[in-house]
């Protein structure tokens, strides 16, 4: 009898300790911000200095592992998971190395965020030259997507990186610029992850300017001819943002413009150069929920931002301020919902017609649709590998979509979303890789026709595919 009662407590403390290592072998199940592509992974390294990471990516490559990177996670296409890999953390990899003042150039490490450099060179009366319209995000996350702006001067990040350092899959550290291993310049920029671990990057600054804004409701027939006379050729203009309306009694119909003016008197700044905190969140968040869940919802959403966007006409704000966050407010949390990004560039010349026939699908199709900024981005003789403006000036159409959790509603958004594609490339655009992989092969390879360049040179300087990612996975040969 005790023999059996021993045997019996053996094969427990057997299965107990198993279970202990079964917990903590578990893999881990990570997702971005979109929530849509929930991933076994093996485990999460986080960042330390650079010669750690050095040493670990040689241990790792050793070993056969595959590595994605993330910063804060808001890619929402898969590019910082990979099924069975090691998600590289690079958000306490944030110090800033050097600052110029004089020469307006500072260096920090990819996990900085937009706000810790704001944070630095906002006393000395500087400021980013471009950035997203949020400051939450990382400098190596960013330049990852090769991220734009609101600055009309300014196209794409690319345009004000001066140069940065790439830990490569064999362990080697790269000074990467335009004049030194430039080949990687333009691949890195842009190249999701794929070509190594951006270590620190040495950015151009600008002053710190400060602005008047201006508001105007418009039709959106009327908006190219504005923006071409009265944005564009305005010589104090600086920033633009638009929205056209997706409210049921106005939907793609109505406009409004946000520009910001180079105020005549400069020696005002001081008076507005504090970096400003987002306070007023509790209305538009209100509203906002509003609109997700009724059609009248959206039009209360309409009528109200144009209220309130039009209170602030003619104020002053520092080019600092402009590039705060305001998306608290957009913070979703829905066990059964989502919230994705659609990003679609359209030429200048375009953008009526497009309108016009994007209203046409939209009025027969099921989508739930929040929200749509219009924002301007100017082709730069510079670009990317995986570039999307694809030589001359464009349009691009920031669409907020909220849809349910599960196959069936991806597959649903998945239809809807490839045809506002094939629109777009009708009308000679392209869209933005950062988000969901709704688009198909097909429509990738036609926004992107140099996409065999990037995954040719992608196996070429990574030819044990060490960096990977979903993106790649869905995308690449």
């Amino acid at each position: 009898m005790k023999k059996r009662y021993a045997f019996v407590l053996l094969i427990y403390c057997i299965g107990f300790i198993a279970s202990l290592w079964g917990y903590h072998q578990k893999p881990l199940i990570i997702t971005d911000k979109g929530r849509l592509l929930p991933t076994k992974i093996k485990a999460i390294h986080a960042a330390d200095d650079s010669a750690d990471l050095q040493q670990w990516i040689k241990k790792v490559a050793v070993n056969h592992e595959k590595i994605s990177i993330a910063g804060m996670q808001h890619s929402q296409g898969g590019h910082t998971l990979y099924p069975g890999g090691i998600m590289l953390d690079m958000r306490d990899y944030d110090e800033i190395i050097a600052y110029h003042p004089k020469e307006k150039m500072i260096t920090v490490q990819s996990g900085a965020t937009w706000a810790d450099i704001q944070k630095e060179i906002n006393p000395d009366g500087l400021a980013v030259r471009v950035m997203q319209s949020q400051n939450i995000f990382t400098v190596g996350g960013s330049i990852s997507v090769n991220a734009h702006g609101r600055d009309i001067r300014y196209g794409s990040l690319m345009s004000t990186v001066k140069s940065f350092r790439l830990l490569t899959a064999d362990g080697e550290i790269l000074n990467v610029s335009r004049t030194e291993n430039n080949d990687l310049f333009p691949l890195v920029l842009g190249g999701y992850g794929l070509f190594g671990i951006i270590l620190d990057v040495t950015l151009e600054l600008t002053d710190d300017e400060l602005y008047q804004i201006r508001f105007k409701e418009m039709d959106y027939e009327d908006y190219p001819d504005y923006f071409r006379h009265k944005v564009k050729q305005n010589p104090k203009a600086r920033m633009h943002i638009a929205r056209i309306s997706v409210a049921p009694e106005s939907f793609l119909q109505e406009m409004y413009v946000k520009d910001y003016v180079l105020a005549d008197n400069q020696k005002l700044r001081p008076e507005y150069s504090d970096l400003d905190r987002e306070w007023f969140v509790a209305a538009p968040k209100f509203f906002l929920g509003l609109s997700r869940y009724s059609e009248w919802g959206k039009d209360l959403l309409w009528n109200w931002q144009k209220r309130y966007f039009q209170y602030q006409d003619d104020n002053y704000i520092t080019r600092n301020n402009v590039m705060r966050s305001d998306s608290k407010f957009l913070e979703y949390h829905n066990p059964n919902r989502t919230e994705t990004l659609q990003e679609y560039y359209v030429p200048v010349d375009e953008f009526v017609s497009y309108i016009d026939d994007l209203r046409d699908l939209l009025e027969e199709e099921d989508l739930n649709l929040l929200n749509i900024t219009v924002r301007y981005v100017g082709y730069d003789e510079e670009e990317p590998v995986l570039t999307y403006t694809h030589g001359e000036d464009m349009f691009a159409l920031v669409l907020l979509m909220n849809q349910e959790l599960g196959n069936k509603a991806t597959k649903q958004t998945t239809e809807v979303v490839r045809k506002m594609i094939d629109l777009t490339l009708a009308h000679g655009g392209s869209y933005y890789l950062p988000y969901y992989s709704y688009p198909s092969q097909q429509q990738f390879e036609k926004a992107y026709p140099r996409n065999d360049v990037f995954f040719k040179k992608k196996r070429r300087y990574d030819p044990h595919e060490v960096f990977m990612n979903l993106f790649y996975k869905e995308y690449g040969p």
